[in-house]
């Protein structure tokens, strides 16, 4: 394993009211997932955010759980945490694929999403990103969100929106394997 010495952080960003994160954890590695949730807690909280928490069986059950509080709650930003340690199978593979994909899928939507799921090798590995004094992937995570956020802001004010009488949009289904599309009439 190489050792990095050095790594890049972004700045903390600010905001003119607070901001309400959801934390979706898959604590199925207690100690780490215990890790990653100080770290990113405590970034939300030093920039002015308020941070709820919701705990699901794994990382597959991420995306859903961030899906279904979208709908149901209003949440600033999302941050999604847990750990996968490659195995003996290919579940490692469906598991990391799939949680990344979903979560990019919602991100691709307009939510404002941060992923700090580890996809290690070894425990080792996972300790290391986790461990508030090395690598500390839990505290960098809100910033992805908080980034997003500002961005998605920004892109709203400084975007013309255009109208016609007839509008086509593109929408993801989570019963479809793909991009469903349907028409608006006016």
């Amino acid at each position: 394993m190489a050792d990095i010495e050095q790594h890049v952080s972004l700045t903390r960003p600010e905001f003119s009211k607070p901001v309400k994160v959801l934390i979706v954890v898959a604590p199925y590695y207690g100690d780490i997932a215990a890790q990653l949730i100080a770290g990113a807690t405590a970034e939300i909280l030093a920039a002015g955010g308020q941070v709820e928490q919701v705990e699901v069986p794994g990382a597959l059950e991420i995306p859903t759980a961030v899906g279904i509080a979208e709908r149901l709650s209003k949440f600033d930003g999302y941050v999604a945490l847990g750990c996968v340690i490659r195995g003996e199978t290919s579940h490692y593979d469906t598991v990391c694929n799939d949680s990344s994909r979903g979560l990019t899928l919602l991100g691709l939507q307009g939510l404002c999403i941060g992923n700090g799921i580890l996809t290690v090798e070894n425990m080792a590995q996972a300790e290391e990103r986790a461990d508030p004094a090395k690598q500390n992937k839990g505290a960098s995570v809100p910033f992805l969100a908080h980034k997003f956020k500002v961005s998605s802001n920004f892109m709203v004010s400084h975007t013309k929106p255009s109208f016609s009488k007839r509008a086509i949009s593109k929408s993801w289904h989570p019963a479809s394997s793909g991009v469903t599309e349907r028409r608006l009439i006016k």
